[in-house]
């Protein structure tokens, strides 16, 4: 191979060699962060991770109080997590096959397609603002985990609208025209054809959206409002969350709050690899044949 191309130059191997140390670096500039959080939580949470945090609530437990665990906050977050992927993941997928199978270069796609990118930059805070002044203000409501999933929802939405809408585009479009070309209308193709080829990156998209959605604090506060109290009941009064949680224990200056902030956020992360994980699972088995 020298012999017939010639030796490489001393110029393209400091290039080479310059590029390889510039990609390294750039790597170790992205996982040293991640690694040190990682690793930080794990330190300082794993010495409450027991049994008394995952069955027994804060009810009665003051700040200076040893025991005490987040057992309300772990229903509450499953379940508002749970009714905002219900609500807000068909919204979203049905928004990006319109956006993508149907409307095409139409006023009706560019208004959609505009209000996603503005929905994607909104603070989470605006839309606790937006739940407590709709739901609960106006029509009455009162705080409780349902109002929460349903500014969890604002949230989600565009995100999941966005990583839907990339991976619609990816599906090839021979697969759609050989279904058109069988006479196959074209619901049935998007249903059967389209959905199925891109159902691996859509639950990656819905995933993590539902990360994002799981540690939000802000609207939380202004939606679910706080009780250290156990209420599985998600549309009837105040909810505990793990972000609330963390929260109002990392505030106190307690030592024993603060190693329960810390095993709420160990917690919180645990649960977001597991849901990776199964979705990871639940993609690989369901995914067409020969992909």
């Amino acid at each position: 191979m020298t012999s017939a191309f010639g030796s490489v130059s001393p110029a393209r191997r400091i290039k080479d060699r310059a590029a390889s140390v510039f990609m390294w670096g750039a790597f170790a500039l992205a996982v040293i962060p991640l690694v040190s959080v990682l690793w930080t939580v794990v330190a300082h949470g794993v010495g409450r991770l027991d049994g008394d945090f995952f069955n027994h609530s804060m009810n009665g437990v003051a700040g200076r109080d040893a025991g005490g665990g987040a057992y309300h906050a772990i229903i509450g977050t499953l379940e508002q997590v749970l009714i905002t992927s219900a609500i807000a993941v068909p919204i979203a997928v049905l928004t990006a096959v319109y956006l993508v199978e149907y409307g095409g270069r139409g006023r009706l796609a560019r208004t959609i397609s505009f209000f996603v990118d503005v929905m994607t930059g909104i603070p989470s805070i605006v839309a606790g603002l937006f739940i407590l002044a709709l739901w609960l203000l106006t029509f009455g409501f009162q705080y409780s985990g349902f109002a929460g999933s349903l500014a969890l929802t604002i949230l989600m939405i565009p995100t999941v609208v966005r990583a839907t809408e990339e991976m619609l585009k990816l599906v090839p479009h021979e697969l759609r025209e050989a279904s058109f070309a069988l006479g196959v209308p074209r619901w049935r193709t998007i249903s059967f054809v389209v959905l199925p080829t891109a159902f691996t990156g859509i639950l990656t998209g819905v995933m993590l959206a539902v990360a994002r959605v799981m540690g939000e604090t802000a609207p939380l506060l202004l939606t679910i409002f706080f009780t250290k109290a156990i209420n599985t009941d998600p549309f009837s009064g105040p909810q505990g969350s793990l972000p609330t949680f963390i929260w109002d224990q990392a505030s106190d200056p307690n030592q024993h709050a603060i190693d329960r902030a810390w095993t709420g956020a160990l917690v919180l992360i645990g649960i977001i690899m597991l849901l990776n994980l199964a979705a990871r699972f639940v993609a690989r088995r369901f995914r067409p044949a020969g992909r």
